[in-house]
């Protein structure tokens, strides 16, 4: 019979699969990690599986089931190929969690890279071993203390119990009786009744596994009373797997369950007072965050009444002057003495003009104010007010400019931009009152998540312009409220306390923002951040020297002013007539759209934007411009309904002009929206 005849083959088989343990023939292979750094199963039994709990084992190499453990497991079966010296050992298995104890031998000649192995699962042997020490441990411990106070050994077929004259005391059986003669029922009567299921339990479940036991449990003494104990024995069983014997002892725990008890009473109170104090950190916290928020409250009542103050202080100075002005002129009428009407008029008029730079500094600071933004060159604009801030400032400053090459464009107002800049310039050289060195800068700026959110504004590409001064610094508390509106330094009348404010909105109504780097006695720099622009710099319109020159219209142009307020009304409609315009006009949307279905010819609308009854100037310019896209329109408004004008990004052939507004300037606007060319006064 040859070997490699079938019946060979299924004679071998037959003979591995009647082993229990596991067999295997493992091939050395050389691999990635060098000569004989991996092996793989080239046979195995089915007790491969029961031993292993790993299926379909023939063919797979050892790195693929133990990678993180596979040197070991090549150190000692490496050892057994090259030497050809059978070995016996016990190891840890760590990819299925067992312990295997193997012997291993090496198959033909080393040139066949072969070793068989044969094992078994001695886990539960393991773990009953470690049982066992420990329970010796803790017997040894609980003698060294003298804690041990009976023993027994129990008979479990014939069920008698053998206990000495301390596990009789410690179960409170009678002196009379005979301590060889116990069964395990007299015992359980003086087990504690919560205690007596769980007891059960474990003594049927270490029955049936055999090996160590410990569990704990109170008994009623001879006293009376009860008393925790601890029993530590051990199963031993019979070659046929049944119990024989279980030996053990008795370890007085009272005094170890006692102190466990007080500390678990000492934890509940913990946890009680913990939950106390955490209730009363709760409502102590509840309590200081009303508190912040009525502190917060009165700051902001606070800060509104110092805006209403002063702005109730500015425009009664400025009503005084209007009001005082207007009597004057009356009186001069009735006296006939019309030479001094014209001085009075014009202190009427500076008055009004202070009254709209007070409120355009507050819709600045707002971020309501009217903004005409361009695609602007900042270095530009730094260069042509080089001589204005130099006279601004006085000759006792230096004003140095520092242009940063490749400045990038941002979109902005250039005159509110320019008012900025004079501003930051003023307050710079007031800083300095015996002089020194003023720098304005410009430069190119990334602004990450950190950066950016310190500055309150998105992340991406920013223009700054920083003005730096030589002067007195600032405190804390000062850069802390220093944009605050109608806050100031300055002694009384000379400074109303609205530049920085008036900065501060600009810049956010621009999309970026302005930032104080200051400390006292060190100067201080203050950055306007504007977001860039990707279009380029278009050139400044030219300014209008001409106060009273204006067009005179011919009569075909005709003119819809649209306004809900009936003296602004009037006066814009008087303005246009005397220019020789057609002039309509409506106080809202629905009866614009009416008189413009009476009167389709429309050269121009003037309307504004906050218009009363369901439609706004905006809505009632696209709604005309619908069918006519190319006809002008001007919006006239008291503050900026950003959304509505779309954040100043109007259409070819719209304007805006902020209230109020000289008779002139809106001359102007109307002359440029139609296309007249001719130069006529005012008739």
């Amino acid at each position: 019979m040859e070997g490699n005849s079938p019946l060979s083959k299924a004679y071998r088989h037959a003979l591995l699969e009647a082993i229990d343990d596991g067999f295997c023939i493992i091939e050395f292979i050389d691999g990635p990690h060098g000569p004989l750094s991996d092996y793989v199963h080239i046979e195995a039994n089915s007790g491969y599986y029961r031993h292993t709990g790993i299926e379909g084992i023939v063919g797979k190499r050892l790195r693929e089931i133990e990678p993180d453990n596979a040197q070991v497991w090549l150190d000692v079966y490496g050892q057994v190929l090259l030497t050809g010296q059978p070995l016996r050992f016990e190891q840890e298995f760590q990819a299925v969690g067992r312990h295997i104890e193997v012997s291993a031998t090496r198959v033909g000649p080393v040139e066949m890279r072969q070793v068989s192995v044969l094992f078994r699962d001695i886990t539960a042997r393991r773990r009953t071993e470690a049982a066992l020490r420990e329970n010796v441990q803790r017997v040894q411990l609980a003698l060294e203390a003298g804690a041990i106070i009976g023993t027994w050994i129990w008979d479990i077929p014939a069920d008698r119990l053998n206990v000495d004259e301390g596990f009789a005391q410690a179960f409170g059986v009678a002196p009379e009786r005979d301590l060889s003669q116990l069964s395990i029922a007299d015992v359980m009567e003086a087990v504690h009744p919560d205690d007596r299921d769980m007891l059960a339990a474990r003594i049927r479940e270490t029955l049936a596994r055999g090996g160590t036991y410990a569990h704990q449990y109170r008994t009623r003494r001879r006293d009376g009373r009860y008393y925790w104990l601890e029993a530590n024995g051990r199963v031993e069983l019979t070659p046929d797997g049944i119990p024989s014997t279980f030996p053990g002892v008795l370890i007085d725990i009272e005094g170890r369950r006692a102190v466990e008890a007080e500390r678990d009473r000492a934890l509940a109170a913990l946890r009680t007072l913990n939950d106390t104090l955490e209730q009363r950190v709760q409502e102590r916290t509840n309590a200081l965050l009303e508190a912040e928020e009525a502190l917060r409250q009165a700051q902001k009542m606070e800060a509104v009444g110092q805006l209403t103050g002063g702005l109730a202080h500015d425009f009664n100075n400025i009503l005084a002057g209007i009001s005082g002005s207007l009597e004057l002129m009356k009186v001069r009428l009735a006296q006939g003495r019309i030479s001094d009407i014209e001085r009075h008029l014009n202190g009427a008029q500076s008055a009004v003009k202070r009254a709209a730079a007070l409120t355009q500094r507050l819709l600045a600071f707002s971020r309501r104010q009217t903004l005409d933004p361009k695609a602007a060159d900042l270095n530009r604009i730094v260069a042509d007010m080089h001589d204005l801030i130099g006279r601004s400032v006085g000759p006792a400053i230096t004003v140095e400019t520092i242009a940063a090459g490749g400045l990038w464009n941002t979109f902005v107002d250039i005159g509110q931009l320019e008012n900025a800049l004079l501003n930051l310039c003023i307050n710079a050289r007031d800083a300095m009152p015996h002089g020194g060195r003023l720098t304005i800068e410009t430069a190119n700026r990334w602004l990450d998540d950190i950066a950016a959110m310190q500055r309150g504004v998105q992340p991406g590409q920013y223009v700054s312009l920083c003005v730096s001064d030589t002067g007195t610094g600032m405190s804390p508390d000062v850069v802390a409220r220093a944009f605050d509106p109608f806050f100031t330094t300055k002694p009384t009348g000379q400074g109303t306390g609205l530049g920085l404010s008036m900065v501060y909105g600009f810049a956010g109504q621009s999309g970026g923002a302005v930032r104080i780097y200051s400390e006292l006695g060190q100067g201080a720099t203050l950055c306007i951040y504007l977001p860039r622009h990707l279009g380029e710099a278009g050139e400044d319109d030219l300014p209008q020297s001409d106060e009273n020159m204006v067009a005179t219209a011919p009569g075909s142009k005709t003119i819809l002013v649209v306004d809900d307020e009936p003296l602004v009304r009037m006066v814009t409609v008087e303005v246009l007539s005397d220019l020789g315009y057609h002039v309509l006009e409506a106080e809202d949307g629905p009866s614009a759209l009416k008189v413009l279905a009476a009167c389709p010819e429309l050269d121009l609308l003037v309307t504004d934007v906050g218009l009363p009854n369901g439609m706004n100037g905006r809505q009632l310019a696209d709604a005309i411009r619908a069918p006519r896209p190319e006809l002008p329109v001007l919006f006239v408004t008291g503050y900026a309904e950003n959304a509505v004008l779309n954040h100043g990004h109007l259409e070819r052939g719209m304007q805006v002009l902020t209230k109020p507004f000289a008779a002139d300037v809106l001359a102007r606007r109307v002359r440029e929206l139609v296309g007249d060319d001719s130069s006529d006064r005012i008739g």
